[in-house]
């Protein structure tokens, strides 16, 4: 018997009679491993709470960019019951002032009945508010591009008429920002966590793939791989870890917000839904938002394959 010829590389025989023999190429990394899909399923834990957190702070900042430019456009007077002076007399000349002062459109004067209606949730219905001093109120929305001299207007209500105020609502606008900035900064807390618990579980997952997989770096290591080629088998082995677990992740939190979305259309006119829309508007992250729980997945993916390589060049510099 005679051994088949070699090619003149040396690494695979040949077979005169039935060709090649096949080659069946592994990987440095097993693609199917129990780490493997442990990782898998962490990287999906992180970033579907770490989209979910993206998509509330999106809902938060639509909203509060909502509400600020509602509250920015409207202002209000109170007029206060003063001694002696007609308080019906005092509000239409506050009115008088107002429609007068250039940039406000529209100028609303609340009757007795429903200024005293405001004060409803705090007293209580059914009782009689005449004989108490209960200021009435005056709104007046400015328009969109207007920004109307409230110095002149303060001016002028307090020389023509009695116990009447003037106020911007600057105050609420400030709050509103001051939650938005919060949400904001909440919101990037919880990312830098993701981002950090993802970076330590692919350390230990890395870690433990090249423990396992420590005698076959070490051969490639000594018969000239290069620590380039070595790595770049490890990156791109959590890099499709990354992926997919973030793609299902990220994927079960779009589906999320996507039916949140339907849910508040489908449920629109009831007292839930009014209630809903004025906290979070529409529900809608819209496209910004999508395009933002997108980013997170390839962002998530390219920290794992990162992370990965670092480890790898770190262990092979060990070796050597």
């Amino acid at each position: 018997m005679t051994d088949a010829p070699y090619d003149a590389d040396m690494t695979a025989p040949t077979h005169s009679a039935a060709g090649d023999f096949p080659r069946d190429e592994t990987p440095i990394v097993p693609r199917n491993s129990i780490a493997g899909r442990a990782l898998v399923a962490v990287v999906a834990i992180m970033t579907f709470l770490a989209s979910l957190t993206t998509g509330a702070v999106m809902l938060i900042l639509a909203s509060a960019a909502e509400w600020q430019s509602d509250v920015a456009r409207e202002m209000t007077i109170q007029v206060r019951p003063a001694p002696g002076r007609d308080l019906d007399a005092e509000v239409a000349k506050a009115v008088e002032i107002a429609r007068a002062a250039p940039g406000i459109t529209d100028v609303r004067p609340y009757t007795a009945a429903e200024s005293a209606r405001l004060l409803e949730p705090w007293l209580g219905t059914g009782l009689t508010l005449d004989a108490l001093p209960v200021p009435r109120i005056i709104v007046l929305r400015v328009g969109a591009n207007e920004r109307p001299d409230l110095d002149v207007l303060r001016s002028a209500l307090a020389g023509r008429v009695a116990g009447a105020s003037l106020d911007d609502h600057r105050g609420w606008v400030d709050r509103m920002r001051a939650m938005a900035n919060t949400a904001i900064v909440g919101g990037i807390g919880i990312l830098i966590l993701v981002l950090v618990a993802t970076v330590l579980s692919v350390s230990f997952a890395t870690r433990g793939a090249v423990a396992t997989n420590r005698p076959i770096v070490e051969v490639l290591h000594f018969i000239g791989a290069k620590d380039g080629f070595i790595a770049s088998q490890f990156q791109s082995h959590f890099l499709m870890l990354g992926l997919e677990g973030g793609g299902l992740g990220g994927g079960a939190a779009l589906i999320l917000l996507a039916l949140a979305g339907l849910f508040g259309d489908w449920f629109l006119g009831t007292a839930a839904a009014e209630e809903t829309a004025a906290l979070f508007g529409s529900f809608s992250i819209g496209i910004a938002g999508y395009a933002a729980v997108l980013g997170q997945i390839v962002l998530v993916a390219a920290v794992t394959a990162g992370t990965s390589r670092q480890v790898v060049n770190h262990t092979l510099a060990s070796i050597a």
